[in-house]
């Protein structure tokens, strides 16, 4: 009897290994599928050979404002260059003053959004030029005419961002600076905010639809998209982060805002479509509460989807822009 008790514990122990061995492949598996997928710009069955969003709400978000904007985009961009900190050439699109009487040493930065182009971001920069703003519209690394392979999700293009300013700063000491992102440029722009090479030129920031880290949204979609539960979500999200960290440089959990906006002081507008799918409602209570600034506002627009708040309520959303940025930069 005692030999056959063995025998089954043996069974149960050789089961249970090798369950357990399946299942750490599945999941290493699993994970690298996800980096690959949701990072890898140059995997041909990655996100960024796909549309995130459905042609009806590009349509969408293209028409009016957006439309007019686009065709100035288009006639008044001037191509601008630098080298990344890890030797990869940036491109961006460079904006003059779109209006008679511009004040000098006036500058915005737009950043794009996660699989986006610099184009996505037209209405902001001709807003921004017809008040007197030089524009400067950098496409993110690894994405449109930018080199690279791997999408930092703001944590590698944060140090691109800094250098983009640097450009602004090296050609006029005197600049003024306005940051805005959108989406994953948003995320890019609070997580430069309050990072201490941050210049003094950086007068104030604009963020719209932005994400906490990127291990918070990933999960949040992973759930979304295969109905997985959160503490298995959690786990398939880390364990790709461990691929990122190897192949990227970089962990999905090092990718977060908090830290930067905790040492946040310029002035910071966060803003925030009510019905996101994409990037969490939840993400504006957040990042606002983090902010260290005293002088922070927050703008929640009701029915408004990712990236949508500009389109459901405009004149509730320039309004508040406007008044923001005449504010800060004393115009």
């Amino acid at each position: 009897m005692k030999h056959d008790n063995d025998t089954i514990v043996r069974d149960i122990r050789i089961a249970t290994g090798a369950i357990t061995a399946a299942c750490i492949a599945s999941l290493a598996a699993t994970a690298k599928y996800l980096f690959h997928f949701c990072i890898d710009t140059q995997w041909k069955r990655s996100v960024f050979h796909q549309s995130l969003i459905s042609p009806e709400r590009i349509e969408k978000l293209q028409q009016g404002e957006a439309k007019e904007a686009g065709e100035w985009f288009s006639q008044a961009k001037q191509p601008v260059t630098i080298t990344s900190d890890d030797g990869l050439r940036l491109h961006g699109w460079l904006f003059d003053p779109d209006c008679t009487a511009p004040k000098p040493h006036l500058y915005a930065i737009c950043m794009h959004g996660y699989t986006g182009v610099p184009e996505e971001t037209a209405k902001w920069a001709h807003r921004y030029a017809r008040m007197g703003f030089t524009v400067l519209v950098p496409s993110q690394r690894a994405q449109d005419l930018s080199e690279g392979r791997y999408v930092g999700m703001g944590w590698l293009e944060r140090n691109d961002l800094l250098n983009w300013i640097d450009l602004i700063v090296s050609s006029d000491p005197d600049a003024r600076i306005l940051l805005y992102g959108g989406s994953m440029g948003a995320a890019t722009v609070m997580m430069t905010t309050g990072d201490p090479r941050l210049p003094r030129n950086v007068v104030s920031a604009i963020v719209d639809s932005g994400y906490t880290s990127a291990r918070m949204v990933f999960i949040d979609n992973l759930r979304h998209s295969s109905h997985l539960p959160k503490p298995l979500a959690a786990v398939c999200v880390d364990a790709a982060g461990l691929f990122c960290k190897h192949y990227a440089g970089y962990d999905f959990s090092e990718a977060t805002c908090l830290q930067s906006l905790r040492h946040t002081v310029i002035p910071m507008l966060f803003i925030h479509g009510e019905q996101d799918d994409i990037v969490s409602s939840r993400f504006l209570k957040i990042n606002y509460e983090a902010c260290s600034s005293i002088d922070r506002e927050k703008l929640m627009i009701p029915d408004a989807r990712h990236m949508e708040a500009s389109v459901v309520d405009p004149e509730l959303y320039w309004n508040t822009v406007n008044t923001f940025i005449k504010r800060a930069f004393e115009l």
